[in-house]
């Protein structure tokens, strides 16, 4: 309640400082340049409580961050961790063996294998070599990700309780199994807000693998209980970026401007007669629309783009809607201050055909999220960026199915999985967490979702315990009410 209430305080106040101008869009305006200027004094030095110059919460950060924005790939359906990071040479002792019952134990296992009445292990089907300084283990099928190993922390013993896609990527992503919760992007965008007022602080952008696609829900970068401006921004890659941005036929930029302003009052009168929150973020949402009817076209144009940069991104980022033309349009986003952004990458669920399958999906992302980590790093940006990579879950050492010499497939696999980082206070040449012989269970530091969740919020300078909401009698938390720690071991 007492969130609640500070809200209404705080917009109360906004409202008053509008319904005593004589313009109330020239008084947001005139706000916000006010606003733009502070932010950046705030910039040269940290101070305690700086986000709510750019619209975050007062307080916050609650220390000196070591990363000013996220840009999340993630690879949606679950990247077999066996075939990609975690690798263990006793793997090829057990190809086509029974997988022992004291490993498999009493796990919770899927509808999809449940039935069979064997599990035979399946060895990678792919060469390994060791890359980097510490020579990491990385397959073929990652060659330009295994050049920046010394660049990247593996984390080979992330784990979950989930066990289906929905469940896990929601869990993932919202600290919850169960739908309705902010999005780790919202929770960011609340406490922090934007040092850009002409693109959103969290944006989404989606591209299409060649393998078994499971649906992505708005759901998943919503902002719950959370005031609805703080949602993801979904961009698409067709002739409208962002839907109903354009101006209708008949419509030019004065008209609409004068539309705008003419609603705003509105929406002002009506606030002061019912107090709903939401009517300021209508205000605001429609002011944030206006510009990026100018900011989005120019983000999304990439022809001032050199073509050394598409060799750098690989021959697919021309072409638009691609994995790799979203690190692109990421690295711009970066560089116009936007906090977080979540590429997805959809294809990865392989119960069958899984050796074709992640041939072609490493294909997709291996130079692209490469090149990525290059770009920042060659424009000075990787040390204030963390890159991050993974998906919901990983994938189980058996086959599901029957195994054969060149095809198997394998199901999902929550009790350890490998995901990376990069830059922002991240060490590189770093493995952490241990798993045993068949990639099945952790032996070594295990990393929750929750924990890892609460490590992207420490290197933007946040607490994970005092980033809160009141909701349903709980101090609600993107990492939940169970206790998370931050996995400094991979910090700088």
């Amino acid at each position: 309640m007492n969130d609640l209430l500070n809200e209404f305080e705080r917009l109360s106040t906004r409202r008053q400082l509008l319904a005593n101008s004589s313009r109330a869009v020239g008084a947001a305006a005139l706000a916000s340049l006010m606003a733009e200027s502070l932010t950046e004094t705030a910039q040269a030095g940290f101070k305690p409580g700086s986000a709510v110059e750019q619209g975050g919460l007062p307080g916050l950060p609650h220390f000196m961050p070591k990363a000013k924005r996220v840009i999340y790939l993630f690879m949606s359906g679950g990247p077999s961790h066996m075939d990609t990071f975690d690798y263990h040479p006793e793997m090829r002792k057990v190809h086509g063996k029974e997988l022992p019952k004291e490993i498999r134990g009493d796990q919770r296992i899927t509808g999809m294998t449940s039935g069979q009445k064997s599990f035979p292990c399946v060895a990678p089907m792919f060469e390994f070599r060791k890359y980097g300084e510490h020579q990491t283990w990385v397959s073929e099928l990652l060659p330009h990700v295994a050049g920046i190993v010394d660049d990247i922390a593996i984390v080979k013993s992330v784990n979950t309780e989930a066990i289906n896609h929905d469940p896990a990527i929601t869990y993932i992503n919202t600290g919850s199994q169960q739908p309705g919760k902010p999005s780790l992007g919202a929770w960011l965008s609340y406490g922090l807000g934007s040092p850009n007022r002409n693109l959103p602080a969290y944006t989404v952008m989606i591209s299409a693998g060649k393998g078994n696609k499971q649906a992505l829900y708005a759901r998943l970068w919503d902002a719950g209980f959370l005031s609805s401006r703080h949602q993801g921004v979904k961009l698409r890659s067709g002739a409208d970026p962002v839907l109903y941005l354009k101006n209708p036929n008949g419509i030019d930029r004065d008209m609409r401007r004068r539309m705008l302003d003419r609603i705003a009052q509105i929406n002002e009168s009506h606030y002061e007669d019912f107090g709903d929150p939401e009517t300021q973020t209508r205000i605001a949402q429609y002011e944030m629309a206006f510009r990026m009817q100018t900011s989005v076209p120019e983000l999304m144009n990439l022809s001032d783009e050199p073509e050394s940069t598409f060799e750098l991104y690989g021959p697919e980022s021309k072409k638009p809607g691609t994995f790799a033309r979203n690190c692109i349009i990421a690295r711009r986003m970066a560089e116009r201050g936007v906090p977080f952004q979540q590429l997805f990458h959809r294809g990865w669920d392989q119960h069958f055909s899984l050796p074709k399958q992640i041939r072609g999906q490493c294909k997709d992302i291996d130079q692209p999220a490469a090149a990525l980590v290059k770009d920042l790093k060659q424009r000075g940006m990787l040390n204030d960026t963390l890159v991050v990579w993974g998906g919901e879950f990983g994938r189980t050492i058996y086959s599901q199915g029957k195994l054969t010499k060149n095809d198997h497939g394998r199901d999902h696999h929550g009790r350890c999985f490998s995901m990376w980082m990069a830059g922002g206070g991240v060490k590189g040449g770093v493995e952490y967490g241990r798993t045993d012989d068949f990639a099945y269970n952790i032996v070594e530091n295990p990393v929750h979702i929750r924990d890892f969740n609460a490590t992207i919020l420490h290197q933007l300078g946040i607490d994970h315990n005092r980033l809160s909401f009141k909701y349903q009698g709980l101090d609600q938390r993107v990492t939940g009410v169970e206790p998370s720690r931050v996995v400094k071991e991979i910090l700088t």
